[in-house]
């Protein structure tokens, strides 16, 4: 017997357990509060090594691709609440396999950044006090720093475990200090030293040219701008989701860019001019690296601001991880709930939230810790895997408006036929800016995900497997192959990567602006492949309603 919506589970089987606890300010500060973590430490230090001053221009392009992708999202969220949404909307269009290739980097992105957070804190704190050794030289953890990043995780799980009600609390707290550190730095360094020569200087404005305003996106920017989705994710558990989620995306998109653009002002202005002189290659000197605003601030003289700021390197990480552990297992619930794993991930407690997917990304999260690459390092490989995960959207709401014509839209994304293309060309410029290399090992992380869901597949009875949709997902591999392909093409890698210790052949056939035209047309038939592609729309009525939705009008 085959199942009727493929691999979900019946109207409102486990839904109706997540509780509609947060309010639209509760929902504000989950998207603002991860929005403002590690990145404002770290970001404005990251884009400026390969913008220079002309990093201002990657915030602000960065800041209107995600406002675009912000849209979208609000109308999905609205339309479709569902907690783990990102993971879900995929599905309920295309099928098993598109649903999947989203919600597996959904989940890979938000469980990577909780330790993230944590280890981006804990080298703000080893900066100014070495001898706690948590950190070796190349920026991995110590054995002690395992020891306290395992302490937060664990914070973060039991606060989580709580109930939705205390992490929205608990969050909105931590996200009202979040606002106000990074507000009272951009007035102190603009006020105490500001040098607007600095905007001109070690090379003039634009030293690297587009080439670098591009290349800062993924490598810190659109890091730091992520995490609007955030409201998205709990949307099962939202107050009147379809009024306040919207709002709540779309708001918190508004106030996390403007932050950000005044900090790398605030950030540039401060430099000492004489670390310019030769190019930005270090732009501040010797512990700056790991903590640039509160080395800034001491330079300055402003000692004050810098206590503060050390503070907040445990607090604003701290909560962009509470927020992501929270995040990250409504996408693995949503994930159990879709049939890719054991219904068992997908299990509520007496307190109405996902345990086992709470424990589980505890345990995946611990992982991370392990000797891998520093803060910096990692952030390109996130990025991509939230921006593939974000490119996904624009599709689903394009393929959903097709099949589900008739389903109420509080919220509808002007101009979609026009907004929604466009959404996905950036989505896939952000990602072919990462770098071949980047790309590659994030494709190895795909392939392990499809490896654990097709032997989890294979080990159920015929009639529980999930039904594929392979019609509906047909062109997901050759969207994944062009990608590389083209990053391996392009400008952005090296002019000869290595995969494995081996030498790839030499690269850059494709040159500056060819590249992005070439991607801009191969993204619309991709596109237009996509949409054109979606399940028929019995079967998305089917999805929808195993979703604990109400049937769409016909």
């Amino acid at each position: 017997m085959a199942t009727s919506a493929p691999g979900l589970a019946p109207t409102g089987s486990t839904e109706h357990h997540l509780r509609r606890a947060v309010s639209l300010r509760g929902l504000t500060m989950i998207s603002l509060g991860s929005i403002i973590g590690s990145g404002w430490l770290l970001g404005a230090l990251t884009a400026a090594k390969v913008a220079g001053a002309a990093s201002l221009i990657s915030w602000i392009i960065g800041g209107l691709v995600l406002a675009l992708l912000a849209l979208v999202h609000a109308e999905l969220g609205s339309t479709y609440p569902l907690s783990g949404g990102t993971a879900r909307f995929p599905f309920m269009i295309f099928g098993a396999l598109g649903g999947f290739t989203g919600g597996w980097m959904a989940w890979i992105q938000a469980v990577t950044i909780a330790p993230i957070e944590v280890e981006a804190s804990l080298s703000y704190l080893n900066s100014r006090f070495s001898g706690l050794g948590m950190i070796h030289a190349n920026g991995t953890l110590t054995g002690a720093g395992i020891g306290w990043g395992a302490g937060f995780m664990l914070a973060f799980t039991i606060i989580n475990i709580m109930g939705v009600r205390w992490l929205a609390e608990t969050n909105t707290i931590a996200t009202y200090w979040k606002i106000v550190i990074p507000t009272i730095t951009i007035v102190a360094l603009l006020v105490s030293v500001f040098r607007s020569a600095n905007f001109a200087a070690g090379g003039g404005f634009a030293p690297y040219g587009f080439h670098g305003i591009f290349a800062a996106l993924p490598l810190g920017v659109v890091f730091a701008l992520e995490g609007f989705e955030q409201a998205i994710q709990v949307g099962g558990e939202a107050e009147d989701p379809q009024r306040n989620i919207p709002r709540a995306v779309i708001g918190s998109m508004l106030i996390g860019t403007a932050i950000y653009l005044l900090l790398e002002v605030a950030f540039i202005g401060a430099l000492n001019p004489s670390n310019l002189t030769h190019g930005w290659a270090r732009p501040i000197r010797g512990v700056g690296a790991f903590g640039p605003y509160a080395t800034l601030a001491a330079n300055a003289g402003i000692g004050w601001l810098a206590t503060l700021l050390i503070i907040d390197a445990v607090i604003s990480p701290a909560g962009t991880g509470l927020i992501y552990i929270g995040t990250s297992s409504r996408l693995s619930y949503g994930l159990g709930r879709n049939g890719y794993f054991p219904k068992a991930i997908s299990m509520v407690s007496a307190r109405g939230v996902p345990l086992a997917s709470i424990v589980v990304c505890f345990v995946v999260g611990m992982l991370t810790f392990l000797p891998f690459p520093s803060w910096g390092s990692l952030v390109g490989l996130v990025t991509s895997a939230t921006v593939i995960m974000y490119a996904m959207a624009p599709l689903s709401l394009a393929g959903l408006r097709r099949q589900d014509p008739g389903r109420p839209r509080r919220y509808r994304l002007p101009g979609a036929a026009l907004l929604c293309p466009l959404a996905f060309i950036c989505a896939n410029c952000i990602v072919y800016f990462a770098g071949f290399s980047t790309l590659f090992w994030l494709y190895v992380i795909i392939a392990v995900g499809f490896v654990i869901f097709a032997a989890y597949q294979l080990g159920l009875q015929a009639r529980r497997r999930t039904i594929i949709e392979w019609r509906s997902a047909r062109w997901i591999l050759p969207w994944l192959a062009g990608l590389l392909i083209i990053s391996w093409l392009g400008q952005y890698n090296p002019a000869k990567p290595t995969v494995f210790g081996i030498t790839l052949l030499a690269t850059r056939h494709l040159h500056q602006w060819w590249d992005l035209g070439v991607l801009a047309a191969f993204s619309l038939a991709i596109y237009y492949w996509a949409v054109s592609s979606g399940m028929p729309r019995v079967k998305v009525r089917e999805a929808v309603q195993g979703a604990g939705l109400e049937a769409p009008v016909r």
